[in-house]
């Protein structure tokens, strides 16, 4: 019997930044899956895939913060610290942030609250690893709602990357077919970004009702920036 997947879909999540270090040298990525366990001692647990640096960083040194990211954070910082690797690049490059207890870097740019963390246990799980972390330290930053996963997916037009524990195959092929059935959308190659006219791009002065054709030759893929070049038709 074929399962539907989508069913997975009706389980809430967030968007975060999960953080760790590793001899001086410190990495993050987007993370979707995180949620508390326990409350006495307070213990959350977060899905990490085994490709990801971070998840190296978490590993060998038994620490991670998370830095929950606010409705506010432009597409760039996603696509920074989701789209990119640490391997390649310094992802805190022009990023505000913090040393933790733990060592463990706390975004500021757009972070309404953070948790730092111990790992207490590792359970493989195939393509992941679920850490599951005591909290050792923890604050709100500011008042303003979180972005969830359906607010990214459905307001900022994310996607998600294929190390992500809800990525589903399935879904890219779904969309794509929806997509063709309307106005003429341009996808970003790289990150699988879809640039609709009729939203444009406001973040970054893109009036909606903009034609692809008409973006200028600076404009980038506000999520992993790329360039034009890098979009084809959808």
């Amino acid at each position: 019997m074929k399962m539907n997947k989508k069913a997975i879909h009706k389980i809430s999540y967030g968007v975060y930044i999960v953080s760790s270090k590793m001899n001086g040298k410190i990495n993050g990525q987007i993370a979707n899956t995180v949620f508390q366990i326990t409350s006495e001692p307070p213990t959350v647990a977060i899905s990490i895939n085994k490709e990801n640096l971070t998840h190296e960083y978490i590993l060998k040194s038994r620490v991670f913060s998370v830095s929950v990211i606010g409705k506010s954070a432009p597409m760039s910082i996603i696509g920074q610290f989701g789209f990119k690797s640490g391997r390649q690049i310094d992802k805190f490059q022009g990023i505000k942030y913090k040393t933790a207890i733990t060592g463990a870097p706390i975004i500021l740019d757009y972070t309404i609250a953070y948790l730092d963390c111990e790992v207490l246990s590792a359970t493989d799980v195939g393509t992941h690893t679920v850490f599951i972390g005591k909290i050792v330290d923890c604050d709100i930053l500011n008042d303003e709602e979180p972005m969830t996963y359906a607010y990214y997916h459905e307001v900022k037009g994310g996607k998600s990357p294929k190390t992500a524990p809800t990525f589903i195959k399935e879904d890219i092929k779904e969309e794509q077919g929806k997509e063709q059935e309307k106005s003429e959308k341009y996808t970003c190659k790289i990150c699988g970004y879809i640039y609709d006219p009729d939203k444009g791009d406001p973040e970054n002065g893109v009036k909606p009702g903009t034609p692809f054709e008409e973006l200028p030759d600076s404009w980038v893929c506000p999520v992993c920036g790329a360039p034009k070049s890098e979009f084809e038709k959808t």
